[in-house]
């Protein structure tokens, strides 16, 4: 059936009506007649309205849905401009208030250029006195100059017209132990097997900065020389297969001339040797050029015997000829440890250079914290050697003593837990020195104890270094002696040693003018006025009523300072040697300057000194006095802070060892210096402004010897032949790259006595990562 569809008319002949109807204009009648005719049968407009639409008729939409739609967006309009509004206020009054700030610039040291000699390889060797160093570099040493010679370096074009390769030199054996008196000793007596040499060569890397901190010179240590990766730690297992006994590392990229360190000997098979049975040997051969070994003292604590430990006998003053000292190095471990193939080049080390090769001048030992209190150590034999067996390499075995935190309690009981952070008084954290102090007052056949840790890194020959340092502190005069301590010594800004020491006692005696006083609390004193500090000049001990301490055996000076001519204390051992400032934390902002347990700091706190990382020379007699200042008088501070401030408060010697330190950025050194002398009077600590303080110790973060610094860990990854940040690396060492050709960066070569600050290797080299018990 066929649909009939209306057609649509044309717009143009008609119009819509007001109700909405489609009128068409066609069918209006034009005539007067017509409209008279129409009207006498037309309906009424009402009732049209109400009848049904044409079917022509198009309705408007309704217009409600726009009216709600406008009003939707208009409430949405308001509601924002309003809660922008508030949210402005808000922030105004915030920043107004202080609660909220904007995040503070990056420090001024990260915008230095970086330093690019570090890694220069042994076949750039030229001798020291001819090397031209990057750095410090005396032409440009203010802030304004480093950046402008920066930018200019970075628009000029390379005059660099590349690297000609030349043969590796000839490498020479390193041993700097007199032998004089000493009979050789064995990695194994009965097959009379040789303790393993370093091999050294003679120069520095084209190049190589100078550090910008601390000397060689001052202690003698030569720094003449260097060592290769192999040169260093092949001896220690390093470049050769395990099948052999060795690490089974090192033996990819650039390998020329690493051979020359055995000079056509066989490796040596460390699954056979036996570091405790080797040293007590050693020890054994050589005990005629040590002083006599006093009673040793029982545990009568756990033996529970008649009575208790008599005194030792006084050693005779007089000798015929002169005796050695004997020292021990104590490194600090723990039960559960895992000891790689680095670590284990390191161990071997420290035992090797330092007791066979001294002929048992330093014993090694291992102070191991049991951190599980429930183990029965202490009530059964068996459980202490099994503990004591599984928490070392099984060629070290022998060399350990086992301590916990509840030992500690015990022996050091009474002491007041004050929870300092959340932290136990007797906890390894606040109180490494505690099982220290007690292993040397169990052990007082040692006369010096070297508190040495795990991630300690260096590439020289540890005799060299302890030996030299030890030496050059007992020559140290005790007159300006705290003061010297208390500041880092720069070179390029201060001059020879001596220049260094006119200075200190200028600064001391008159003052600086430092903006220290505006950290002070308000008074009617002007604090911006120069304000000089007396000298320290013997025993200080603390002034709190009630403290009270061992006053009987202290050193007492012989004169005044005035009359003294710097020669107190000149071959005097030292008490306490350290590797950073013995810095004053009054007024720092150092986070644990407040760990004081036992002193009434009611009106103030006791005479303190830090030296941040523990690291240190300690004697007997300052072990022994910590020992009792603890166990009887109830003293502690924080790990840190303590063996400073006890020789502080008794008079003993202590002494800042200003070791060569480098950086890794192109600071104006007179801008360093500012930085790092920036306590009270130009030291390094004593005022809010100290680079000890929290918010300031980013500045370490670039030197070699800090114990959160990154730019030690590099080094050591890129001279173990890894690549580190896009550089280095196997494919570099062997072919090179650009214009690096022919194995430049072969075998990276570090000066001798460089220093790594702790860091720990985990699992394998290439992974570093800062290791805090």
């Amino acid at each position: 059936m066929p649909f009939r569809i209306p057609k649509r008319k044309d717009k143009g002949a008609g119009y819509t009506a007001l109700d909405g109807r489609w009128v068409d204009g066609d069918k209006e009648r034009l005539s007067d007649d017509d409209d008279a005719s129409e009207s006498g049968n037309a309906t009424p407009m009402l009732r049209r309205a109400s009848g049904a639409r044409e079917a022509t008729s198009y309705p408007l939409p309704r217009r409600r849905f726009t009216r709600y739609f406008t009003l939707i967006i208009v409430l949405i309009l308001v509601g924002l401009g309003l809660t922008l509004a508030r949210l402005s206020a808000l922030s105004e009054a915030s920043l107004r208030s202080g609660l909220s700030k904007p995040p503070p610039p990056p420090p001024t040291w990260e915008t230095f250029p970086f330093l690019k000699r570090y890694h220069g390889g042994i076949r750039t060797l030229v001798p020291r006195a001819e090397n031209k160093p990057e750095f410090p570099d005396p032409e440009n040493n203010t802030l304004e100059s480093t950046v402008q010679k920066d930018q200019e370096k970075q628009t000029a074009p390379s005059e660099d017209k590349g690297f000609q390769k030349r043969d590796v030199p000839q490498g020479q054996t390193f041993n700097p132990v007199k032998q004089d008196g000493i009979l050789e000793c064995f990695l194994n007596e009965e097959k009379k097997s040789n303790v393993p040499q370093l091999l050294a060569y003679s120069g520095v890397p084209k190049g190589f900065p100078d550090p910008v901190m601390g000397s060689y010179d001052i202690f003698g240590l030569n720094g003449d020389v260097c060592f290769d990766r192999f040169g260093r730690l092949g001896p220690y297992g390093l470049g050769y297969s395990k099948r052999w006994g060795g690490s089974g590392a090192g033996m990819d990229g650039e390998r020329e001339g690493a051979d020359q360190v055995w000079g056509g000997k066989t490796e040596i098979d460390y699954r056979e040797v036996n570091w405790a049975q080797a040293q007590q040997k050693c020890a054994q051969k050589n005990k005629n050029r040590f002083k006599p070994l006093p009673k040793a003292r029982n545990h009568f604590f756990t033996d529970m015997p008649v009575g208790g430990p008599e005194d030792k006998p006084k050693r005779e003053e007089k000798q015929e000829k002169k005796l050695l000292a004997r020292q021990a190095v104590v490194i600090r471990t723990w039960q559960d440890f895992q000891y790689d193939d680095e670590d284990m080049f390191y161990l071997r080390a420290l035992v090797n250079e330092l007791s066979l090769q001294s002929g048992g001048e330093y014993t090694v030992h291992f102070l191991v914290h049991v951190k599980d209190n429930d183990l029965p150590i202490w009530s059964d034999d068996f459980t202490y050697q099994r503990v004591l067996n599984d928490s070392l390499p099984l060629e070290f075995r022998g060399m350990g003593t086992l301590w916990s935190e509840r030992q500690m309690s015990l022996i050091y009981g009474g002491i007041a837990e004050t929870n300092y952070r959340g932290l136990p008084i007797h906890g390894a954290y606040r109180s490494t020195n505690m099982p220290l102090s007690y292993f040397a007052h169990m052990h007082p056949e040692y006369d010096f104890f070297w508190h040495w840790e795990m991630d300690i890194r260096y590439t020289g020959h540890f005799y060299h270094l302890f030996d030299k340092v030890g030496k050059w502190a007992d020559q140290q005069p005790r007159k300006g002696l705290w003061e010297r301590n208390g500041r880092f010594y720069i070179p390029s800004e201060h001059g020879s040693w001596d220049d260094f020491k006119h200075m200190v006692r200028v600064q001391t005696e008159h003052g600086t003018a430092h903006k220290s006083g505006m950290y002070e609390k308000i008074s009617g004193n002007d604090n911006t006025q120069v304000r000089s500090q007396p000298p320290i000049w013997g025993p200080q001990p603390p002034t709190g009523e009630g403290d009270r301490t061992e006053t009987e055996n202290d050193p007492q000076p012989p004169t005044t300072p005035d009359k003294d001519n710097y020669s107190w204390g000149v071959g005097e051992q030292a008490d306490f040697i350290t590797f950073n400032p013995l810095f004053d934390p009054h007024a720092t902002n150092w986070i644990l300057a407040e760990d004081v347990t036992g002193y009434n700091t009611s009106t103030g706190f006791p005479p303190r000194r830090t030296a941040i990382i523990t690291a240190s020379r300690l004697s007997h007699r300052l072990l022994e006095t910590m020992h009792r200042e603890t166990a009887l008088m109830r003293h502690s501070m924080f790990s840190e802070m303590w063996p400073g401030s006890c020789a502080l408060h008794h008079g003993l010697k202590a002494v800042y060892a200003p070791h060569p330190v480098y950086i890794d950025r192109r600071w104006p050194t007179s801008y360093l210096a500012a930085v790092f002398n920036n306590g009270l009077h130009g030291a390094s600590g004593g005022a809010r402004t100290s680079v000890f303080s929290d918010e300031r110790q980013h500045n370490f973060l670039g030197t070699s010897w800090y114990y959160h610094a990154g730019f030690p860990g590099n080094l050591w990854k890129r001279w173990l032949g890894y690549k580190v940040d896009g550089d280095g690396g196997e494919m570099e060492e062997v072919e090179g790259e650009g214009r690096i050709r022919g194995g430049y960066f072969a075998q990276n070569c570090w000066a001798m006595g460089k220093y790594c600050n702790p860091w720990k290797m985990i699992d394998a080299p290439i992974a570093c990562e800062y290791e805090d018990e």
